[in-house]
């Protein structure tokens, strides 16, 4: 007879594997200039920073779990399978190799390394870094197990042990008080901070290791599917909860900086000029031992995730040869620099996540409607004809040369007629709608998705 009940010990350990797995790099460079920016809106910029960063993720753990697919492209799929495994591979590549797993080199360099280097040379010592951080990833890799375990255990406590040294310093001996909002924090603060929290893209990483989640509570044992779901929400609470401290800390750390330190480009660089605020230089050298060991972490654990998934996708080449690829392609693209991996991260993120949110919802509602396809492609289809021109309207803001006359034509219409679009919402009412027509459909041609229990 299993199991059916775990202990809080045992929750707690799921949620700080949780937590191990998705606290890296964005986490801790998009909330400290939120606050930074967002000054005496604090409030509202955090609470929409934390909707997308906090509970959006939650909710996507618990798709997986509550709607029996076995993973991000067993949910996609339901919308149809051409889509399943494009959305898949997107979202894989997103938090992969192109943006994520670079950033995890870039923050402990820009943070730890970069402000003692000679301007002249920073392009050099870049490659260098970079070069050595991803042959440990590679090396460690192939074998994570053991490496994963470590670091779980000692790494990211030692890692909250220094963060929360400094954050508590600046609580008691703050910097200055908070600066006037700037940009779109003085009257869409809450907006802002809402689409901010897609940076960390935790939410599309909750899609690929919900599954990690569900295997972990089985290993436990539990195999009824209410107590899954309830596992899953308990330890993911332990692991949400953790993060929205940490998160409010460090975004109180960076609107109370400004005055003391002034404003820079990203995250990273305001971390450093804080650590040696309080600390001199040895607190930027502490804080890049700790933050290139938690990247290294992250890192990791994203080589790993991916392989996998690619591995599993296209069977003919093996893990090892995919965690090799992986590396290089994550290699190459951090050493265009960490500004420049935001930069053109945002456009792909605007993409995806309105995409990513409808699949969440679409996965934990699903019993309401028998799971039926007509529903899961409606609302997918309708949300996508207004992120493809979300993520348009980011590359135009980045890159002015790539406007196209037709795609502002459709932006203009969209910012005169649809509601909610000039808050960066405008796929709400799409994706409802076309949920409401799928179910219409649905119930004339009875299409249910296929689910795997």
């Amino acid at each position: 007879m299993k199991k059916q009940q775990i202990s809080f010990s045992t929750y707690a350990l799921i949620g700080t594997m949780l937590f191990g797995m998705f606290f890296g790099a964005g986490n801790l460079i998009f909330p400290i200039q939120l606050g930074q920016m967002a000054g005496t809106n604090f409030w509202p910029a955090l609470i929409g920073f934390l909707v997308t960063a906090i509970g959006l993720p939650f909710l996507g753990i618990l798709a997986i779990g509550l709607s029996g697919s076995n993973g991000l492209r067993d949910l996609a799929s339901r919308v149809h399978p051409a889509f399943g495994i494009t959305f898949a591979l997107a979202l894989y590549l997103t938090i992969g190799p192109f943006f994520a797993i670079p950033r995890t080199a870039t923050v402990p360099f820009v943070v730890g390394f970069e402000p003692f280097i000679n301007p002249s040379q920073i392009t050099l010592w870049l490659g260098v870094f970079s070069f050595i951080f991803f042959a440990l990833v590679y090396y460690f890799s192939l074998n994570p197990a053991k490496i994963m375990d470590y670091v779980g255990k000692y790494l990211t406590p030692t890692f909250l042990v220094f963060l929360f040294i400094l954050i508590m310093t600046a609580i008691f001996n703050p910097m200055g008080s908070f600066g006037e909002p700037s940009g779109d924090y003085t009257n869409l603060a809450f907006m802002t901070g809402f689409t901010e929290g897609y940076n960390t893209m935790d939410a599309l990483a909750s899609l690929a290791f919900g599954i990690v989640v569900i295997n972990a509570i089985r290993r436990q044992g539990i195999d009824d599917k209410k107590e899954i779901a309830k596992a899953t929400w308990k330890s993911g609470l332990f692991a949400m909860g953790l993060m929205m401290l940490i998160y409010g800390l460090i975004t109180y750390m960076g609107a109370s900086s400004v005055n003391a330190i002034g404003t820079f480009d990203n995250g990273g660089l305001i971390f450093t000029e804080v650590a040696q605020y309080y600390f001199g230089p040895s607190g930027s050298v502490l804080l890049a031992i700790i933050i290139v060991l938690a990247c290294l972490k992250t890192s990791i654990g994203l080589i790993t995730a991916c392989s996998e998934f690619f591995h599993e996708t296209f069977p003919k080449v093996s893990y090892k040869q995919f965690a090799l690829i992986l590396c290089l392609v994550s290699f190459t693209i951090a050493n265009f620099g960490l500004t420049n991996i935001i930069q053109f991260a945002i456009p792909v993120l605007m993409l995806l996540y309105p995409l990513a949110i409808v699949l969440i919802l679409l996965g934990l509602a699903s019993p309401l409607f028998q799971h039926k396809r007509s529903v899961y492609a409606a609302s997918i289809g309708l949300t996508l004809l207004v992120s493809i021109i979300d993520g348009y309207s980011a590359l135009t803001d980045s890159l002015p040369g790539t406007a196209l006359s037709a795609l502002d034509s459709v932006q203009t219409l969209y910012l005169n007629y649809l509601p909610l679009y000039d808050i960066g919402l405008g796929w709400i009412l799409p994706a409802a709608a076309g949920a409401v027509i799928g179910m219409i459909i649905g119930d004339r041609h009875s299409v249910p998705a296929t689910v795997e229990t």
